[in-house]
């Protein structure tokens, strides 16, 4: 047994729809760890009295000084075999595709290749302090099995599947149907619900999938009714154009996706940009989600994502949170919250700190259904834990040491944090280790 001394932060509600009581924010706080899984959490003289003697005498006592627990955090939407061209420029969407995402992933019919760029990939990611992700591969099975093997390597939870399309893309990228259809059940037979991975259906986005595609991923989800589903949606105006004149009988993009059976709980769609208040209704009907990707979003000049609207409480539709690597800037979630928060700003309904570290917490696991087993400090769930060191450079532990109040700390987090500031992370309650040697040479 382990027991984690610090300052800590956890959710037991949306604070988007009350601040009172939906975070807990102990200053001298203490979780319990055993066997992988939190077994108490709370004040740490509580936790101590409420452990039994012969836990508490063999447990080891872990302080973090200075530093802010909380529960490791959540990538909803993150594609690996893109982290090789971050930065990459263009002027807006298809064009990045075209001169930069899928001439990398053509690189990802090499299993050697994929194994290398996931390991790198999850590396990062922890090092970032993120311990649970949503991931894309490619149109190849092994770019899935290599993220799947990485992950299962780590103990990290991972939600991952193998692109679906089969038009509007370089031919060596594209799939059929029923290579989409046998490809999926060969994954999902392997790795779903093996440890702490489960696969996802994963089409592109309708430009890239054809009715008869659209189909056969339609049919899996119908067989697996308790799989994730992820996809793209809205994230550009001239996209949004684009599935107009694709699907001309449709009344909108969500209308498309629900056609097939692809709008439910546990269906997360990357950007919702422009999705119309319609949308946004269908959305909250069926219980799928948007997974907001802020600094994708301002990277490729796709617009600003409107999260008060989306979070309307009388008609409230879950957000989660991404990074979009490689269309996004950073593998820190810190870093993606600041430009949530600049988004936000710009759309004026400004974030409180609480409400961002939510996104990247508990809001990303309820956005995937995984609320159970990870994204929160409670007894019984996965042991998913980060220290945020608020003292990790010089200018943040001089800020930090003027703020008045919890959620101007989080606001300094995650303006000024980056990796710097993940003190430790523990992935099921084990401590993760960077590693000693560079997978990129």
């Amino acid at each position: 047994m382990k027991i984690l001394c610090g300052s800590l932060l956890t959710y037991t509600d949306d604070p988007f729809l009350s601040d009172e009581g939906a975070a807990r924010h102990e200053i001298h706080g203490a979780i319990a760890v055993d066997g992988g899984r939190i077994v108490a959490v709370g004040d740490e003289d509580t936790v101590m009295a409420q452990l039994p003697p012969e836990q508490r005498n063999r447990a080891v006592v872990v302080r973090h000084p200075g530093c802010l627990l909380m529960p490791g955090m959540i990538d909803a939407h993150l594609h690996p075999p893109q982290m090789e061209i971050l930065g990459s420029p263009a002027p807006e969407l298809v064009d990045w595709l075209t001169r930069h995402a899928f001439p990398a992933e053509t690189k990802y019919n090499d299993p050697d290749y994929a194994k290398m760029m996931a390991e790198a990939c999850l590396d990062e990611m922890l090092r970032n302090g993120t311990t649970t992700a949503c991931a894309f591969g490619t149109v190849h099975p092994c770019s899935a099995d290599a993220l799947f093997t990485a992950a299962t390597a780590r103990n990290v939870r991972i939600i991952a599947g193998k692109v679906a399309m089969d038009r509007n893309a370089p031919p060596e990228l594209l799939d059929t149907a029923q290579s989409t259809y046998d490809d999926a059940h060969r994954l999902i037979d392997r790795w779903h619900g093996r440890g702490r991975c489960e696969y996802a259906l994963t089409p592109r986005f309708v430009p890239a999938c054809s009715h008869e595609e659209m189909e056969a991923i339609g049919a899996l989800a119908k067989e697996h009714p308790d799989i994730v589903v992820q996809s793209h949606i809205s994230e550009t105006v001239a996209e949004v154009e684009w599935v107009k004149s694709l699907c001309p009988d449709s009344t909108s993009y969500a209308q498309v996706y629900d056609r097939y059976g692809l709008l439910r709980p546990r269906a997360v769609y990357a950007h919702g940009v422009h999705l119309a208040e319609a949308e946004l209704s269908l959305f909250a009907d069926r219980g799928a989600a948007v997974i907001h990707c802020p600094s994708s979003n301002l990277f490729l000049g796709s617009g600003l994502f409107d999260i008060r609207q989306a979070k309307r409480p009388d008609r409230l539709v879950q957000v989660g949170l991404g990074s979009d690597v490689g269309a996004g800037t950073s593998f820190s979630l810190l870093q993606t919250l600041g430009d949530a928060y600049k988004v936000a700003q710009l759309r004026h309904g400004a974030l409180t700190g609480l409400e961002a570290c939510y996104l990247a917490t508990l809001g990303s696991a309820r956005s995937l259904g995984i609320d159970d087993k990870v994204g929160r400090l409670a007894p019984g769930l996965e042991a998913d834990i980060i220290a945020l060191d608020t003292q990790a450079t010089p200018l943040l532990a001089l800020r930090c040491a003027q703020t008045a109040c919890l959620d101007e700390l989080l606001h300094v987090l995650m303006t000024l944090g980056d990796d710097r500031a993940v003190r430790a992370v523990y992935v099921a309650g084990e401590l993760w280790e960077p590693p000693l040697h560079e997978h990129c040479e």
